[in-house]
């Protein structure tokens, strides 16, 4: 994997960049983003940490269900043009940036104001607090925020310029993650997530339009916008079921299992999703565009595509096996966390979907980036309806673990995924999956066997425990992979310094 093939330009000389320099700039974007924002999801991971010692479950349950209320009927407000114009071969023109933000603009300014119209009949049938409201009316406030973003982003991802795009996304979730966590330990509860989303959607508008000016223009292109809503609006549709299947599913478990049951199957969530936020997103934020530019080359392709899900399968599966492992040892160390100890069998079940999210993920990224949108779309059907069938079902006759087995039934069935990108493409399963996945199985056995002695209990022994899981995971996967291995180590944090 470690060896560097050059292959003849064959871009378009009027195009925006070439592929050399799409691929110098996608790893360069996948680097910097990991490298620099590895620093602020530490950072965020602590926050979260503190933020479990401060408030309870029914109160975390709580700010689940008001935010996916608000992601559930944000999906209105974009119908895929954003994503089009990414994924456009040909440089958009000026008249095709402000056909988007006029048709979006236009659709979130409806939005927020439907949001306000029903929050009486939200407070009704979801039992909300006014405490909750605020919180709401703050999430739809934010919402608009974010949207006036939207084309400074663009720019920016079409361009590949991450190095610029990471530090918006820093400030924000820094400034977010020192408010909700000061205002916890000040006692405000709710309102801690309240005061803390408006400040966030402030910050990083200001700080976008800093780095990437853009002078917002009213425009409305028919050409344009035909020609943006044949790749748009079939990509919307995916990201419609996607929204229904974990937005609109945590709205409905909010009524079977309660606040607090909710607050427990959302911390096993979010734990079996750190991993996948670390590591995955960045990958897949970068990738999209790059694969993008690469479509005509199959070759360059499945080297691509190889390589990348290595790179998220290297770095997210042992955490999910090391997470798995210790979290009994992490709840012994803390006491404060002995009320999260529920979600520890849901957090088990949660991790093995966390594990196909980490491959299947990209692999619908893939085919989305080269323009088999339908594909994806009768995937995402696929599994909006086994999330709805299986997952209120299970909720309702086993409780919170009975929901968490319902989401790994669904991760099982993306196995299907795997056959439908290998018939298309030559990708590497062995290499970019199956050698993390086994490195990472012995690392969790050797981490198993050793919890149990005495010596390794305690804050401290915590801390050796990681220490040995990470140096045996490191050995293994090198026996697996080869020098190829230290190659790449070196190649990633040469571009994260260089940049």
């Amino acid at each position: 994997m470690a060896d560097v093939e050059q292959i003849e330009e064959h871009f378009d000389p009027t195009a925006e960049i070439s592929l050399e320099v799409v691929k110098d700039r996608a790893v360069k974007g996948i680097a910097v983003l990991t490298g620099r924002t590895v620093i602020l999801n530490i950072i965020s991971f602590i926050a979260q940490g503190l933020l479990w010692a401060f408030i309870e479950p029914q109160e975390f349950g709580t700010f689940l269900l008001v935010s996916a209320t608000i992601n559930f009927l944000s999906y209105f407000a974009d119908i895929g043009l954003g994503a089009a114009l990414i994924q456009k071969k040909e440089k958009p023109q000026n008249a095709d940036y402000k056909t988007v933000f006029t048709v979006q603009e236009i659709l979130v300014l409806a939005i927020v104001g439907i949001v306000f119209l029903i929050t009486p009949l939200l407070s009704k049938t979801q039992s909300l607090s006014q405490e909750a409201i605020n919180l709401l009316y703050a999430l739809n406030i934010s919402f608009f925020l974010a949207s006036l973003k939207n084309i400074p982003s663009i720019i920016l991802e079409r361009n590949l310029e991450f190095g610029k795009f990471v530090i918006p996304q820093v400030l924000e979730n820094l400034v977010y993650n020192v408010a909700v966590v000061f205002f916890a330990w000040r006692g405000f509860g709710i309102a801690s997530f309240t005061y803390s989303v408006l400040i966030r959607g402030i910050i990083g508008l200001i700080s976008i339009y800093v780095l990437q000016p853009w002078k917002p223009g009213i425009a409305l292109s028919k050409k344009s916008l035909r020609g943006l809503l044949k790749f748009g609006l079939p990509y919307q549709l995916n990201n419609f079921l996607a929204t229904v299947k974990d937005d609109g599913m945590t709205i409905v478990l909010g009524g079977i299992l309660g606040s607090y049951g909710l607050g427990i199957l959302g911390t096993a969530q979010k734990l079996a999703q750190y991993p996948l936020r670390f590591f995955m997103d960045n990958v897949t934020k970068v990738t999209f565009p790059a694969f993008s530019r690469m479509q005509d080359d199959k070759r360059e392709l499945a080297k691509s595509l190889s390589r990348s899900i290595f790179f998220i399968s290297v770095l997210v599966f042992p955490s999910l096996v090391g997470l798995v492992v210790l979290f009994p040892v992490l709840i012994g160390v803390i006491p404060k966390y002995q009320k999260w100890a529920p979600a520890f069998i849901p957090l088990a079940l949660l991790s093995l979907n966390s594990f196909w999210a980490a491959v299947t993920t990209q692999l619908t990224n893939f085919l989305n980036s080269v323009g088999r949108i339908k594909t994806t779309f009768k995937l995402m059907i696929m599994w909006t309806v086994l999330t709805w069938v299986l997952v209120p079902f299970l909720s309702r006759r086993f409780g919170v673990a009975g929901g968490a087995f319902a989401y790994c039934l669904v991760g099982l069935s993306s196995i299907v995924v795997f056959y439908l990108v290998k018939r298309f493409l030559d990708w590497s399963i062995k290499e970019s999956v199956l050698k993390p996945f086994l490195a990472s199985f012995i690392m969790g056995v050797v981490i198993f066997l050793l919890r149990s002695f005495s010596i390794f209990e305690g804050t401290l022994g915590l801390i050796i425990l990681i220490f040995v899981g990470g140096v045996s995971y490191a050995g293994f996967l090198y026996l697996l992979v080869g020098n190829s291995l230290i190659y790449d180590a070196k190649k990633i944090f040469s571009d994260i310094f260089s940049r």
